[in-house]
């Protein structure tokens, strides 16, 4: 075997080995994406163009998050949210909709004193989307039926689970149940059942 001959297999070899590296290295970042993201890697997949520019936008949204100066709330304030929840969910019965308004202003008020941005509701999801994507879902479900309530679009149905999805939110940035396994109909009478929330 000729040196020349050597040299293009060792070349060969060293593009192999490159190429793998390169491979496994975009697989472990793929998996680290997906374990992160949950559920939002897929839908921000299905809106770019592909997938390579999905996984460009998340980590973009990593590194803006990196930039976020967030504050941990204090037991004061996780009281407080905790007691204000408890009051919309009783205020439910009476004026349905006016407290769907008041659930997106409370989740607003709650995201913003954590050091989130409230501005561009877009740019809220993406933020938050780094450490509570699996509750994303059910805020924009949440935010879609009060956009709906304020046009009179919204039945009494869809503003109990906008309510619900407000919920699955508040208790993930809270970091605990804000009140005990109601929904919002059920108000705060200790017998009634509590197997609805989970809906």
């Amino acid at each position: 075997m000729s040196p020349t001959q050597i040299i293009v297999i060792v070349l060969v070899v060293l593009v192999i080995v490159a190429a793998l590296a390169v491979a496994v290295r975009t697989i472990g970042r793929r998996r680290a994406l997906r374990s992160r993201f949950g559920p939002e890697y897929d839908r921000v997949v299905q809106e770019q163009d592909s997938r390579s520019a999905a996984e460009r936008e998340l980590r973009d949204r990593e590194r803006r998050h990196a930039e976020l100066t967030l504050t941990p709330l204090s037991p004061e304030s996780r009281a407080r949210y905790a007691a204000a929840w408890e009051e919309l969910q009783i205020r439910f019965i009476d004026s349905p909709g006016e407290t769907v308004g008041d659930a997106d202003e409370l989740v607003t008020r709650l995201i913003e004193e954590q050091g989130y941005p409230t501005g561009d509701f877009s740019d809220q999801i993406a933020h938050l989307s780094v450490e509570h994507a699996r509750t994303l879902t059910n805020y924009r479900d949440a935010h879609e039926i009060h956009l709906r309530n304020s046009r009179g679009e919204a039945s009494t149905e869809e503003l109990r689970q906008a309510v619900v999805h407000y919920r699955a939110l508040f208790a993930d940035l809270l970091g605990e149940e804000p009140v005990g396994q109601r929904t919002p109909e059920q108000g705060s009478h200790p017998d009634t059942p509590h197997d609805a929330t989970s809906r």
